[in-house]
């Protein structure tokens, strides 16, 4: 018989409550019905140690630096691209040549102005060799171009699909000072974690494993704006304390699924508090599973097809996720229907016959107490879920002859030991959808992307043929020919399975209904705030 959902979530750690800071008061303005000024208090249930969204893209970065430092574009209440840094933009017919006109009378934090050499200095030196993601989307990117201060003409080797760029540039366009990186070693920059940006707010303090403060930029380009005085971000690793801490007003937001599962199913009916997918739209995500192919048995497709198999998808889902979400079809969700390929389904339901088989065929049959072999499992734990998963894939994975060991890190060094000194054997944890498959899905299966990379292919795989549909994607001007492609490349993925997207889910805010403007647009976590304010509680 079957555990029951409440004898799985039994499985969860229980996490005691903590002691944080006390309320904070708010000063009333006389913009209407606004309320300016007050300290909005955002809760982080993890620590990258690295604020410059240039250089990692993580929205564990962009909740913080996102209101300090700017990108080019944005997503609009809709989910159009509108601009930020830029004011417009136009690409020549070939689509090799692509311009930006950039906004006057913006001044970063430090006095100096912008211009058009900074994002000349971001997309060569930045974007195109150092930040995840990033590297494989400008890999044909040339040179940047700068006629005059407030111009950047983009020039590729093959074709780049505006709309493409223009998605992808909202996670992947921030820009930090020229004056301050260039000539430097940037990854050990100071400005890494004191960042100085064009933003709504100026960074004052991070304390590492506590808190980052920012505050109200007085000399904002958006005239009257920001209504808050200051933002603080608290880590809270506890997520039940966190929970503690929003029912008692010591934090008024936390985004992406940062409280407990359990917790933002019974704050969803409490009349205090909003929980809510909206404002997290652009960001779909899976829970996923990457194999090192450098260990001989994961570099076998049957071995992978086989864990494939031990894994009953539905049953996690609806015993450790409350029902949320359901399996992933395969690296693209069903929510991009620009691009999702629903003709191609994933081939390996939860059948512990077909793994048994597939692992005597592939020669590793069971050895002295049933063990075939054992694996050392990684979770980067950005959510409640990674380890629970990490236990589920155990428990799933003995049955078969597969003994796992779980490795527990925290999230810096997880990220270290999988993509870094790639000393894993699976790990798991969780990939970001970000409306086009080529910002930043395609570079998970794409050989190429500098060793260290976070979230790319890190795992000692390679396929000529997804390398090469991959690039033909996305230089692909045709809309109609594009999704062609991906449905031919979702269906290469799944047959190779060379990483597993397990699930398809959407993200969760839990919010004080003190919290005005927010969850306003479909990147609102990852938004700059600049309209965000605290009604008198």
């Amino acid at each position: 018989m079957k555990p029951t959902r409440r004898d799985a979530l039994l499985l969860a750690p229980a996490l005691a409550a903590g002691t944080l800071l006390g309320r904070r008061a708010l000063a009333q303005g006389a913009a209407g019905d606004v309320t300016r000024g007050g300290v909005l208090t955002a809760h982080l249930a993890g620590e990258q140690r690295i604020l410059n969204p240039a250089l990692r893209a993580s929205t564990g970065v962009y909740i913080i630096t996102s209101k300090m430092i700017e990108s080019l574009v944005d997503l609009d209440a809709g989910g159009k691209p509108v601009g930020v840094l830029a004011t417009g933009w136009e690409a020549a017919p070939d689509g090799k040549t692509i311009t930006f006109r950039l906004r006057e009378g913006v001044k970063w934090h430090d006095g100096k102005p912008f211009t058009s050499a900074d994002v000349q200095y971001n997309a060569m030196e930045l974007w195109k060799t150092q930040l995840n993601y990033s590297t494989q989307l400008q890999q044909y990117l040339t040179a940047v171009d700068t006629p005059d201060e407030r111009t950047a003409v983009f020039r590729y080797s093959q074709p780049m699909p505006l709309d493409l760029l223009l998605r992808a540039l909202c996670d992947l366009g921030y820009v930090v000072p020229k004056h301050l990186f260039a000539g430097t070693n940037v990854l050990e920059n100071p400005a890494n974690t004191a960042p100085v940006g064009t933003g709504p707010f100026r960074f004052v303090q991070y304390e590492r494993g506590q808190y980052v403060i920012a505050e109200r930029n007085p000399d904002y380009w958006r005239q009257g704006f920001p209504y808050l005085d200051r933002i603080v971000w608290r880590f809270i690793n506890d997520r039940s304390a966190a929970s503690a801490a929003l029912e008692s007003g010591q934090i008024q937001v936390s985004a992406y699924n940062g409280l407990p599962m359990a917790d933002l199913d019974r704050l969803a009916k409490d009349d205090r508090f909003t929980v809510t997918t909206r404002g997290t739209e652009a960001n779909a995500f899976n829970n996923t599973l990457e194999f090192n192919h450098r260990r001989k048995e994961l570099s076998d497709v049957r071995v992978r097809r086989a864990i494939a198999h031990a894994i009953d998808v539905p049953f996690f889902i609806e015993n450790f996720l409350y029902g949320q979400g359901h399996p992933a079809n395969g690296p693209i969700p069903s929510s991009s229907t620009s691009f999702y390929p629903a003709d191609v389904k994933f081939p390996y339901a939860f059948d512990r016959k077909k793994a048994e088989a597939l692992l005597d065929e592939a020669g590793y049959r069971r050895g002295a107490g049933g063990v075939r072999f054992t694996l050392r499992l990684v979770p980067i734990q950005n959510g409640e879920d990674v380890p629970l998963l990490a236990t589920y894939i155990q428990q799933s994975l003995q049955p078969v002859g597969i003994r796992v060991e779980i490795v527990n890190l925290d999230i810096a060094g997880a990220l270290a030991a999988v993509y870094r000194d790639w000393n894993f054997d699976m790990a798991t944890g969780w990939h970001q959808y970000r409306g086009d498959p080529a910002v930043s899905t395609t570079v998970w299966y794409r050989s190429g992307s500098p060793k260290g990379a976070p979230w790319t292919n890190q795992w000692g795989w390679k396929s000529e043929k997804i390398d090469e549909l991959t690039d033909q994607a996305a230089a692909e001007l045709d809309p109609a020919k594009r999704k062609a492609l991906y449905a031919e490349w979702t269906k290469e993925i799944n047959e190779a399975l060379p990483i597993w997207m397990i699930t398809e889910r959407e993200f969760q805010t839990a919010a004080s209904k003190r919290v005005r403007n927010g969850m306003n647009y479909p990147r609102w976590g990852s938004g700059d705030w600049h309209d965000t304010w605290l009604a008198a509680g």
